[in-house]
């Protein structure tokens, strides 16, 4: 029996990638593992986000015998995927923002890009811009609100549209014609980003092209699972002392069997 994939994010934003790898992938056994405690991830200092991020993955996947590690995190994506590789004999698969793809799409040739702060000014999105986008205008927009909103969503809570019409206000003020979603909570907030910017604006995310990835990476051990009877198990694994209530059941509802503090996962 092949391990599970392991999912890690810094908070349930990864969960817009597990649905697309779900799609693709419907009977592998999951690990998502997020680092509530340290959210949002694009107010840390790198140093301090990529020592976290790199134990906390490396210790979870040698854990659970993990067959891939996903990081579905823009920010950490940025900066780990390098170290990761070399600690872990696995597979790692990151999620960058979509810049390629919304460039070939922009008939305008003006995109923009929607991100964590972290993730706007790292070199990588730069170098990202200048190989894929560079006869294109690109706008680039910073929010780590909008992580907090997404996040309260999926606990339950009713998005304050107000809030989301002023954070996506320069963006309506653009002329762009293509945003990319460029870290993986904005996806949940892709209808009511939606609704404030107009159809004329097409959003664009990596879920798709990381779940491909991820199966292109697995074919082999797909293969060879022997499926029989058993139910895929899903788990999820926080880092801060609790979760809301509305995030458990949250979770419970998206067929996670286990939700619980990393700490019990030591001694399971």
């Amino acid at each position: 029996m092949s391990g599970p994939i392991l999912i890690f994010d810094s908070g349930i934003g990864g969960l817009s990638i597990l649905d697309e790898i779900r799609k693709v992938i419907p009977d592998h056994d999951c690990c998502y593992l997020f680092d509530n405690a340290r959210l949002p991830y694009g107010e840390l200092e790198e140093s301090e986000l990529i020592t976290g991020c790199v134990s906390l993955i490396c210790e979870q996947a040698k854990q659970i015998n993990a067959a891939i590690v996903v990081v579905a995190c823009n920010s950490a994506s940025t900066l780990v995927l390098p170290i990761l590789r070399k600690q872990l004999s696995i597979p790692i698969v990151g999620v960058v923002p979509a810049i390629k793809p919304a460039a070939k799409m922009s008939k305008q040739r003006h995109i923009g890009l929607l991100a964590t702060p972290g993730t706007i000014k790292r070199p990588y999105t730069k170098e990202l811009i200048e190989a894929f986008a560079e006869e294109c205008r690109v706008d680039l927009f910073g929010s780590s609100e909008l992580v907090m909103l997404a996040e309260a969503k999926l606990a339950g809570a009713r998005v304050d549209m107000a809030k989301l019409a002023l954070l996506l206000g320069p963006i309506r003020e653009s002329a762009l014609d293509t945003l990319v979603l460029g870290c993986t909570h904005f996806p949940i907030l892709a209808p009511e980003i939606r609704q404030v910017l107009g159809n004329h604006i097409a959003l664009l995310d990596s879920g798709k092209a990381v779940a491909d990835r991820v199966a292109y990476l697995l074919v082999d051990v797909r293969a060879s699972k022997s499926k029989g009877n058993r139910d895929t198990d899903y788990r999820a694994v926080y880092t801060a002392d609790d979760i809301a209530l509305g995030l458990r059941s949250r979770l419970v509802e998206e067929g996670f069997t286990k939700v619980e503090p990393r700490s019990s996962t030591r001694l399971s």
